[in-house]
């Protein structure tokens, strides 16, 4: 058994598709009309054929209120991998992204936590080289 897709839910799918591929640098996988939304994928352009992220709208009447509860509380929806998070993070400000916690040591990680302008904080985390 494999996870094939994920999703996130999102206030609006074009500003996300915006977010997720010109700013995060995810590759759109599927954009799939379906009546007033889409199935739309993006995935990992180093693995393009990995597990998908769907960015889902969240118009079911429990998805507003618990974004709202995981922001209000800081808890990040997800977690992405990055290989280096202190350029990764002086390269997302660069081009205008809004960060809750800058980068800082976390047991075996370095993580940082970012607004995606669509209702969510997203976890970014470098692994730590063992010591």
């Amino acid at each position: 058994m494999r996870i094939w897709v994920t999703s996130v839910l999102v206030d609006d799918q074009s500003k996300a598709l915006d977010f997720y591929t010109r700013v995060l640098g995810f590759k759109v996988k599927n954009d799939v009309p379906m009546g007033d939304h889409r199935w739309l994928t993006v995935v990992s352009p180093g693995n393009p054929e990995g597990t998908e992220l769907l960015l889902e709208p969240s118009e079911h009447p429990a998805a507003k209120p618990f974004k709202t509860a995981l922001v209000e509380d800081g808890i990040p929806i997800t977690s992405f991998q990055v290989d280096d998070i202190d350029a990764e993070y002086q390269r997302l400000l660069s081009l205008g992204v809004s960060f809750t916690r800058e980068p800082i040591d976390a047991g075996p990680v370095r993580m940082a936590v970012l607004d995606d302008t669509c209702g969510n904080l997203i976890q970014l985390v470098q692994m730590k080289a063992a010591a």
